[in-house]
């Protein structure tokens, strides 16, 4: 069937290109943000990866499968997009006067995945020689750690270990040998080793458990008290703050309380929460109110890493164009 369909495709029908490659549009979605890092960019790959093989059909022969055909395509943009970025680096934003850091690391350009873009993923799973399991790999803890890979080594990570293609199909995908493409995920999985352990990527609790919601609404309520105790009281004693892409870490209870109260004395009021979920983590759209009107805005999203009757991290987005993929608003009146 997919032969006929590929044919009708090649003679111009539209539906029929369609038919072909909607079935993994979303799942490309997720491939890109793995190896970029944004939801934007990721979303961009997709639209240039569904034309160039709009316009490429011809040379589709066959030997693959439409689903690794559109893999090589949108891995090679994503790595395009890579290499354009070395050549171009961004600016870390200043952060005005933080507390003295538990340590510094290097920046990481990083925005949150929507749960809700998840959802169409429910009955994709990873191929039979993936490593991990979707949950992990769009974790905090897995995606954060990829930028520390040279582009390639992310990719043959990301297409082995996440995704379950073979080294052989990798080795096509990426126009290089099996032995290079098994030298590459050595050297990959031991810098992931380095920066996340195996707790760090099973460690998430079961979405929507009742153990997760009355932790979440507890940490909620305090964090809408401006009550900086009651929040470092649900944190493990190793606890960590984040803030991609700043390079400022805090760890441990007292330097995340010492952080916290240095930040809310300086807002001058709490923040109001609004639940969301990111990385197949609990998540906040964080409001500010505004002293001169009754309305909130959008201040920064929050995304919060458990473990056991604990929150061992608490990561901050301060990037507002991140609101609209989780249909959250600018403003929030009343």
């Amino acid at each position: 069937m997919e032969d006929v369909v590929v044919s009708r495709a090649r003679a111009g029908d539209a539906d029929a290109f369609r038919e072909l490659t909607d079935p993994f549009r979303r799942e490309l979605q997720l491939h890109c943000y793995r190896i970029l890092g944004s939801v934007q960019d990721a979303e961009d790959m997709v639209q240039e990866t569904l034309l160039a093989a709009w316009r490429g059909l011809e040379q589709f022969e066959g030997r693959a499968s439409v689903r690794a055909w559109l893999y090589r395509i949108a891995t090679n943009r994503c790595l395009n997009v890579l290499r354009g970025r070395r050549r171009r680096p961004k600016e870390v934003p200043a952060m005005v006067e933080p507390p003295e850091p538990t340590r510094l690391s290097e920046p990481i350009w990083l925005e949150p995945y929507p749960d809700v873009l998840l959802d169409d993923l429910a009955d994709s799973a990873p191929g039979p020689q993936a490593r991990y399991e979707t949950r992990e790999t769009v974790g905090l803890a897995f995606v954060t750690a990829l930028p520390h890979l040279p582009p390639r080594q992310r990719a043959v990570l990301v297409l082995r270990d996440a995704l379950g293609f073979s080294g052989a199909e990798v080795a096509g995908m990426l126009d290089t040998t099996e032995a290079a493409v098994k030298a590459a995920l050595q050297r990959a999985r031991a810098t992931l080793d380095e920066h996340v352990s195996a707790g760090e990527l099973e460690g998430a609790s079961t979405p929507g458990s009742r153990r997760e919601r009355e932790l979440v609404g507890r940490f909620a309520a305090a964090v809408e008290r401006g009550d900086v105790d009651a929040v470092v009281s649900l944190l493990t004693d190793d606890a960590w703050v984040r803030m991609p892409p700043q390079p400022y870490e805090y760890q441990g209870h007292a330097a995340v309380a010492a952080f916290l109260r240095d930040r809310a004395i300086r807002r001058g009021a709490p923040l109001r929460l609004v639940p969301t979920r990111a990385n197949g983590q609990p998540a906040f759209g964080c409001y500010l109110p505004d002293a001169q009107a009754a309305i909130t805005r959008a201040y920064g999203l929050m995304v919060l890493t458990l473990e056991g009757e604990r929150i061992s991290a608490i990561t901050w987005f301060g990037d507002l164009g991140v609101f609209p993929h989780f249909g959250l608003p600018r403003m929030l009146y009343g």
